[in-house]
């Protein structure tokens, strides 16, 4: 018999119906012809793709986004006018730094687009694959997509051990990207080219769920990448994916309205989900119609503008006093879009009504159904429309809503001082949140992650829109901020970005100011160094255990403890070898200055400020648990468990039925 010639090296020859291309090229033309779609507007779903490479996918993954950019597919199949397959759409390629940054980048992306859209993420085997472990924790922890490629092992195994490669002498099929199961909605590893195909389908089906959306994780053997399959046409035809908008089931909606019309001081919590469905004004409609006051989760914030007299600001450990005090009286909290994190229940000592009752509003099931609550799974803004609508004719009793517009005055008035000059020699980094949330416009965005900031912030900020606060504090990494300045400033190129870092997390993370200059693009970073970790220290000090470990200093050659002079790092030196421009300042005056300066600017700008390492902060009644040791020789310690215990008291779970 016969054989049939083998088409050429690196030629598209192939039987009728497909077309022959690597596992990489079909993946990346696959990828640009998805579309999303929401209330009739579409937009691509993965719009673009970041990626740092080496052994285990340059050739893969690197080569397919070199020809996407350099020669696209013509269209095929069908008529000249009207192909069956249009021409390969572009995939942008973004030369990121480091691989957990990049995947931050992506998400902060996909935040500011509401989770319309999600970017790729491509790293070399091994650690450049785990590298991305934690940016895939933080995406699934905060329900934000992400599509992450992590190269792999031979799949032949031909080359085992290959470079880089964990060997597991009870299974060869495991590896280190394992270790993306648990922290991805999604995972699958491509041992075989025809595998890709209900792969890729299953894999856009969880990035356009919203309740199951997160990191998504296809692994991709390093020979695997560069074999060659004959792919039918129809699998790069443009698919759109709609993402849908679940209504209330009628039973489940008249089970929580008999709850909500028998309430006398109910309150609403605004979560990242009411921000994510664009329901910002029905959450403004139910409220004017209810009277019911609304307090908000980091995520939350600015669901319900600061400017309404209802919005009472956050909640939680480090919420506002006015928000607590609401909360710890509620004797029913409507949930809207809320996982109910520790620092929104103030680990379960916030809301202290014995009676208090529970209405979840979630488009997961998940979620709606904690705290024992009765369960509203449906999309934030339909379910507050439905809501508004069964309780029309009913209002919270109006001395409900005087109390909360009263708690609130008194709260602003309590922090006024926050914001003012304070008597020490530099100021205090709420001095410096107060300037910004002046001079920053309603649709720019503010950017921070971890430390102290995050807890002045949502007890301080007020936020006039959406779109201006963005806090991840879901997973609260620490290094999220300035990558995700990245992110956010190309999701929303008309917004003034505003990243907050703190000088640890600096220390962390700067990498990607190199991507920022490279790309061009115009962000704000305002360091702020006060030589320690101040969040930590104080944390520390007051859990007995004396700010240990938390500034940073030489170590001492008398003591051998890290308490002598300061370390001479020099931020501001680091930033400007960059190549970016540098301004430091020690006063909130000189830092109007500065940012008026830096808002004026076409290029990127770092603010380095000079703060107090001790704050003050803002004063506050909410309690987070973390538990101090139950035994020890130091009276700091001994003292701290003895006040840790007092307050406990209050912890409980929220088992009241909610029928």
């Amino acid at each position: 018999m016969s054989e049939t010639p083998s088409a050429p090296a690196g030629t598209t020859s192939a039987p009728a119906g497909t077309i022959r291309l690597t596992v990489a090229q079909a993946l990346v033309r696959f990828l640009a012809a998805q579309h999303s779609e929401r209330d009739g507007v579409r937009q691509r779903l993965i719009p673009g793709a970041f990626g740092i490479f080496g052994h285990g996918n340059v050739a893969g993954v690197g080569q397919a986004l070199l020809q996407n950019a350099l020669d696209p597919a013509p269209a095929e199949g069908g008529s000249p006018a009207e192909p069956a397959v249009p021409a390969e759409a572009e995939m942008p390629y973004y030369q990121a730094r480091n691989e957990q940054n990049m995947v931050h980048t992506a998400v902060a992306y996909a935040r500011t687009r509401n989770r319309l859209q999600a970017m790729a993420c491509t790293a070399s085997i091994g650690p450049g694959s785990t590298n991305m472990v934690t940016g895939a924790a933080l995406a699934t922890i905060d329900r934000i997509p992400v599509l992450i490629l992590p190269s792999d092992v031979f799949a032949n195994r031909a080359v085992d051990p290959v470079l880089q490669q964990l060997e597991d002498e009870r299974a060869m099929d495991v590896t280190v990207n394992d270790a993306f199961r648990p922290v991805s909605r999604y995972f699958d590893r491509i041992w075989r080219p025809e595998q890709l195909i209900p792969s890729l389908l299953a894999a856009m089906r969880v990035l356009t769920d919203p309740a199951e959306t997160g990191a998504v994780t296809i692994c991709l053997p390093q020979d695997v990448q560069a074999e060659a399959h004959d792919w039918p046409l129809e699998l790069f035809a443009e698919r759109t994916w709609h993402v849908g908008r679940p209504v209330p089931e009628p039973a489940a909606l008249d089970r929580a309205l008999e709850v909500i019309r028998g309430a006398k001081r109910p309150v609403v919590i605004a979560g990242g989900g009411a921000v994510y469905s664009e329901a910002s004004e029905a959450l403004a409609a139910f409220t004017d119609a209810t009277g019911i006051p609304v307090l908000d989760t980091q995520a939350g914030k600015g669901a319900l503008s600061a400017d309404h007299p209802l919005c009472i600001g956050g909640v939680g450990a480090t919420g506002n006093d006015a928000a607590n005090t609401l909360a710890a009286e509620a004797d029913v909290v409507i949930g809207v879009g809320t996982r109910y994190t520790d620092f929104t229940t103030a680990s379960h000592t916030a809301f202290r009504n014995p009676d208090v009752r529970f209405v979840n509003l979630n488009v997961k099931a998940f979620d709606a159904a904690k705290h024992a609550a009765t369960m509203l799974v449906a999309d934030a803004r339909e379910g507050l429309g439905a809501l508004q609508a069964g309780l029309e004719g009913w209002q919270a009793p109006a001395e409900h809503g005087e109390r909360a517009r009263e708690l609130r005055a008194q709260w602003e008035e309590l922090v006024e001082p926050c914001f003012a000059p304070h008597d020490q020699e530099l100021p205090a980094q709420t001095e410096i949140f107060g300037a910004l949330n002046e001079l920053m416009g309603d649709e720019d965005i503010v950017i921070n992650a971890a430390g102290s900031m995050p807890g002045d912030l949502q007890a301080l900020w007020k936020a006039r829109s959406p779109q201006q606060y963005h806090l991840e504090y879901g997973y609260s990494c620490m290094g999220y901020e300035l990558p995700a300045s990245l992110g956010a400033k190309m999701a929303a190129p008309d917004a003034e970005v505003v990243a907050i870092i703190g000088d640890g997390t600096f220390q962390m993370a700067p990498q990607e100011i190199a991507t920022i200059v490279a790309e061009r693009i115009k962000v704000i970073l305002v360091i702020l160094q006060n030589h320690g970790w101040s969040s930590i220290g104080s944390l520390s000090e007051s859990h007995g255990s004396q700010r240990f470990g938390t500034k940073y200093r030489m170590r001492d050659e008398k003591s051998g403890m890290l308490d002598g002079e300061k370390l001479p790092f020099d931020i501001p030196a680091n930033i400007r070898s960059y190549g970016l421009e540098v301004q430091e300042v020690s006063s909130t005056a000189d830092f109007r200055e500065a940012y008026r300066r830096a808002e004026a600017s076409t290029e990127a700008t770092a603010i380095v400020v000079n703060t107090n390492l001790y704050g003050p902060n803002p004063p506050g009644i909410g309690w987070w648990d973390v538990p101090v040791s139950a035994v020890s020789r130091l009276e700091s310690t001994q003292q701290a468990r003895a006040q840790y215990e007092q307050d406990l008291a209050p912890q409980r779970h929220y088992l009241r039925p909610a029928d």
